[in-house]
């Protein structure tokens, strides 16, 4: 069985993303895994998600949570098997469930089996041809061929020792040095990556997710670029660095548009791209992807005119190309907004929090989260949601640093703590080992103390939890076609938003004392407290039916 047909049911899409690691445990080893997502996929379909997003299960060494891929077309047994992404795939689709898969196209593993040959092969060899090998600067070439930067801090070179136990070329990795960059000028990548495509859409995957697409294509020659970006992708002097949103990449995305176009049932692309809206509308042009995750969106401070510009600048660069606009407040590579809210002035998306660093207000992060998550679920467009979110789950502040796996805290000599505390394992009860999501007591990552509080069989029962407002909120969203709707923008006062979506006026109140609301019914409120006596409490959102909405 296979969901709905619905021609263009990405356009409005709510989607959740599943990390694997961390979603649910099914063999007790505590590792999250693919038979323990299946187990759990009726929470997300009553929650009133469209699709889940998975994020990489396949074979990977995890220098980099499995963004290291050995192996496109196959499961890591620390997940279960191919019969158990199959059978995964099915259960979604019965409960009317999309699938989308993350798509790894700008590196590998150093253990991939095409890097391994690259490496035995030596220089100047065709194998090597399918990634950046470079000769070395300086007199015997113990210079790295370029100043770029990795990613993960430190030069995004590495040196190999060739099979005669010389120094010899250096490869080139954006990220860790376990993760090669492809060469997308070599045809023999684009092969590569079509049968990867082509072995999963006829495994009946609805779409794919494609991890750091605008870093594919590389500027010809590689030239040294001095402006030191720290992941900022952002013009100088009107160009783009070598290493970010290059020409090449269209004629990328579309050979990929091609093949998925081959297939029944609208399968989609969506793009992981840290661009400005003006530039990630490049990407969803109709020939090319369907979506791109607003990230200048999620960056946004809690502030209500950068939401307001944003949202303008945003919808007025994809309406131009005909493309909606996805929505997005956190994921597996951020501080969780139930947590940076809970802080005044700007906050490190990526660097995470320690026990002794200065801590969120936590009901203050929740309810303004909250309010957020009305906000965005408000805007016509695709929005994507990240596990655990429907339970207002903060990050987690106080891990221990003995604990840590994010390769940025050992690459950063320790300064960066790095994403592991939004990838902490989900509390699915409020007792038992590991919260429900393992009979282990000792999962991969420890949970906080309190996390049982958050957890989904305490927030079931509850018609005021987080859990409960982000059913209201779905079920009222697809009810009422928000999604396909368009917004007009009201008059009000400082620090507050209001538009008019359809039949539904939202309203965001920033700051912290009441203010006034159109009258009309209160279809859904951030919280219990938002809306009372004709006005709306600080920190929180409503959704309202008005008959006037002038």
């Amino acid at each position: 069985m296979t969901p709905t047909d619905d021609h263009d049911w990405w356009r409005t899409a709510v989607i959740y993303q599943v990390y694997p690691r961390s979603f649910a445990d099914a063999d007790g080893d505590g590792t999250g895994d693919l038979r323990g997502i299946t187990g759990r996929l009726d929470h997300v379909a009553e929650v009133g998600a469209d699709a889940i997003w998975l994020s990489p299960f396949y074979p990977s060494p995890q220098a980099d949570g499995g963004y290291d891929v050995a192996d496109y077309r196959a499961v890591d047994p620390m997940y279960g098997t191919l019969a158990d992404a199959d059978a995964l795939i099915d259960r979604a689709h019965e409960l009317q469930l999309r699938v989308v898969v993350d798509l790894v196209p700008n590196h590998c593993s150093d253990r991939h089996e095409r890097f391994v040959a690259a490496l035995a092969a030596g220089p100047g060899s065709p194998e090597r041809g399918m990634f950046h090998f470079r000769d070395g600067r300086g007199v015997d070439g113990e210079l790295p061929p370029n100043d770029w930067t990795s990613m993960f801090e430190g030069p995004a070179w590495t040196r190999v020792t060739e099979s005669d136990g010389t120094p010899g070329q250096w490869y080139l990795h954006l990220f860790a040095p376990e993760q090669p960059d492809w060469n997308w000028d070599d045809e023999r990548v684009h092969a590569e990556f079509a049968t990867t495509l082509r072995f999963w859409l006829d495994r009946g995957v609805d779409g794919f997710r494609v991890d750091v697409c605008d870093a594919i294509v590389k500027a010809p020659g590689l030239p040294d670029w001095p402006h030191t970006t720290h992941g900022v992708v952002e013009p100088v002097e009107g160009v783009m660095p070598p290493m970010w949103d290059q020409e090449g990449i269209h004629d990328v995305f579309r050979e990929w548009r091609r093949i998925l176009d081959e297939y029944d049932g609208q399968r989609i692309l969506c793009a992981e791209a840290w661009l400005p809206p003006e530039r990630a509308a490049r990407i969803v042009r109709s020939d090319e992807m369907h979506q791109a995750f607003n990230f200048a969106y999620l960056s946004l401070p809690w502030d209500a005119s950068a939401v307001r510009e944003n949202v303008d600048v945003s919808l007025r660069a994809n309406d131009a190309v005909g493309a909606p606009t996805t929505w997005v407040l956190s994921n597996h590579d951020v501080m969780r907004h139930a947590s940076r809210y809970g802080y005044d002035g700007p906050v490190e998306l990526e660097a995470g929090v320690g026990a002794d660093d200065p801590q969120p207000d936590r009901a203050l992060g929740l309810r303004r989260a909250r309010a957020a998550t009305l906000l965005m679920l408000g805007l016509p467009g695709s929005a994507y949601l990240y596990q655990g979110e429907e339970l207002g789950l903060p990050e987690a502040t106080a891990l221990p640093d003995t604990v840590r796996q994010d390769p940025i805290w050992e690459r950063s000599g320790h300064r960066i703590r790095g994403r592991d505390g939004c990838r902490v394992p989900l509390p699915w009860t409020a007792d038992g080992p590991s919260f429900g999501f393992s009979s282990s007591a000792d999962p991969w990552l420890p949970q906080p103390t309190d996390f049982g509080s958050y957890a989904a069989d305490v927030q079931q029962a509850d018609d005021d939890s987080t859990l409960a407002m982000y059913r209201r909120a779905l079920d009222t969203r697809r009810s009422l076609g928000l999604g396909s709707g368009s917004m007009t923008w009201l008059p009000s006062p400082d620090d507050v938003l209001t538009w008019s979506n359809g039949a539904v006026v939202v309203v965001g109140n920033f700051g912290t004392d009441p203010v006034p609301l159109p009258v009309g019914e209160v279809l859904v409120a951030s919280v219990p407290d938002a809306a009372a006596d004709g006005v709306l409490a600080g920190g929180s959102a409503v959704w309202l039916r008005v008959d006037d909405q002038g």
